[in-house]
């Protein structure tokens, strides 16, 4: 599923706990249904210098990303593949990817803590995690203001509480402000291209019409039956979209992309609003991704502005508001 490979083309554990937490009651195998939530007891049975010094097997990139914001990067002992921010996370060794966890690794590496994530690991992989008794903690950001939340969590599991309040503040501000400056926006129909063999577009829940909704877009496949859905280039071509969204790696061009400029009668093509956000910030649950949302949002405010004024009584294009 797309949202497993980080809606490529960016494609997007431990061990047995030690003595004395395999020793503590119920915390950490079977809960009762009075049994403190995992990271409450995790907190409750270590002090915050120990939480700091926790070693940490991140099962996703948006996770060391994350745990490098507040602070607890040096903790991280392995990781999944594509995790490649900051650059110290480039030499994090690795046990596995989207697809699939090297089990036996983990189990070897014996972290104190795996810090999974509940959408984008393989079910089957965490279930044999669960078999070995590990302590599996999870990431699980549905929407953007989830990051502020995962955020927290990372902050209670690696006694960082005050440095993850900052940054969840700072980032909850951010989006706020975001919020508040296109609430009103006049909507401007984005096609958004997340992948183009076959072709496959955004909608509903997905992260990115989450961000396309934030700018004040409109999707003409926004309440498609899946999140993901896969669609026609005649339907896209039908739309008229104003604005073409590529995601890339890095801001390079892909070589599977659509060119556009072969259908200049799209207004998009035709008045070169074609974007090309970096899908490593877009597409990873971090307070890196409102930066280049932001960008991307201020784009689409320039599109929106040139529509309006082509739209006005006596204008030349006003064929190009379609």
């Amino acid at each position: 599923m797309p949202h497993r490979q980080y809606f490529t083309p960016v494609l997007c554990l431990g061990l047995l706990l030690s003595l004395s937490l395999l020793k503590m009651p119920s915390a950490y195998g079977q809960q009762s249904e009075t049994a403190a939530p995992p990271t409450q007891a995790l907190s409750q049975a270590l002090s915050q210098k120990q939480r700091q010094q926790l070693r940490i097997i991140a099962l996703a990139p948006h996770i060391v990303e994350s745990l490098f914001a507040i602070g607890a990067g040096e903790q991280i002992i392995a990781t999944t593949a594509h995790s490649d921010f900051p650059k110290e996370a480039s030499v994090i060794p690795q046990i596995g990817n989207y697809a699939r966890l090297q089990i036996e690794k983990i189990v070897q590496l014996q972290p104190d803590v795996i810090i999974a994530w509940k959408n984008g690991n393989p079910n089957e992989d965490l279930s044999r995690l669960a078999q070995y008794h590990l302590q599996v903690e999870y990431s699980q950001p549905i929407t953007l203001a989830d990051v502020a939340d995962d955020i927290l969590l990372l902050g209670r599991i690696t006694g960082r509480e005050e440095q993850a309040q900052q940054v969840a503040s700072r980032y909850l501000e951010q989006l706020h402000d975001l919020q508040m400056h296109y609430a009103n926006a006049t909507p401007v129909k984005v096609f958004y291209e997340l992948w183009s063999r076959p072709l496959r577009t955004v909608a509903n829940q997905a992260w990115p019409q989450q961000q396309l909704e934030l700018c004040g877009a409109s999707n003409p496949f926004g309440k498609a039956s899946d999140d993901y859905p896969q669609v026609g280039l005649e339907q896209v071509l039908v739309s008229l979209p104003q604005v073409v969204i590529q995601p890339t790696m890095n801001n390079s061009n892909q070589a599977d992309a659509l060119d556009w400029q072969q259908w200049p009668h799209i207004p998009a093509a035709k008045n070169n609003f074609i974007l090309h956000p970096n899908a490593d910030k877009v597409h990873r649950m971090t307070i890196r991704m409102l930066d280049e949302v932001s960008v991307m949002c201020e784009q689409i405010e320039q599109a929106r502005q040139f529509y309006q004024a082509t739209s006005r009584p006596g204008s030349t294009n006003e064929s190009d508001k379609t």
